[in-house]
């Protein structure tokens, strides 16, 4: 099974480096750009089934990319982007940005999802997903933070600091394959 995973467009908040968890934020026009411009780098890609985040910026990312295709779209809260609790929609600079994607450090916060249990969470849905829609070839459409854990999942967890290198730019597309032998084992 091969999975394509492409984050959303870009957003004013993006644009200003301010995080942007469960803040439901539209695409802007660069946004509307990048994601007509994946629709067209995507055009020949088979693709069964579209995956997709429930937020807003996830939501019109996908309907771009499926315009004039008609692949069924299945909104999906697990692939909501990491909950930033206390730092939704400050700038990047005004924290620790690096050590919250710390999975060594694990860092609790008062508000936040853990590192240790997003990625949990994460890795569920792609568990589920590998068992319900073997024989599918899906396309993924979520948010940066989602695609560190599903980079890990598929290449293991590098010993690093800071995982925040691994997150996909705006429109930025994956490709990964399921290999049996590791499903089975989990």
């Amino acid at each position: 099974m091969e999975i394509l995973l492409t984050r959303h467009g870009q957003t004013e908040w993006n644009f200003f480096q301010k995080v942007q968890g469960k803040a439901d934020i539209k695409l802007n026009e660069k946004g509307i750009k990048q994601a007509k411009d994946v629709k067209d780098k995507l055009k020949n890609e088979q693709i069964d089934l579209i995956l997709c985040s429930p937020l807003i910026r996830a939501v019109e990312t996908a309907n771009i990319i499926n315009d004039s295709r008609n692949i069924p779209i299945l909104i999906d809260e697990k692939l909501s982007e990491r909950d930033f609790g206390e730092f939704e929609g400050m700038p990047t600079t005004d924290f620790d940005y690096e050590s919250f994607w710390s999975y060594k450090q694990n860092i609790q916060y008062n508000k936040a999802e853990n590192i240790k249990d997003f990625f949990q969470r994460v890795y569920g849905f792609l568990d589920d997903i590998y068992l319900k829609y073997k024989d599918k070839r899906i396309l993924l459409v979520a948010h940066g933070g989602i695609s560190i854990p599903v980079y890990c999942y598929f290449n293991g967890i590098p010993d690093k600091d800071t995982l925040l290198g691994l997150a996909l730019g705006n429109c930025e597309v994956a490709k990964y394959v399921y290999k049996e032998k590791e499903i089975d084992e989990r």
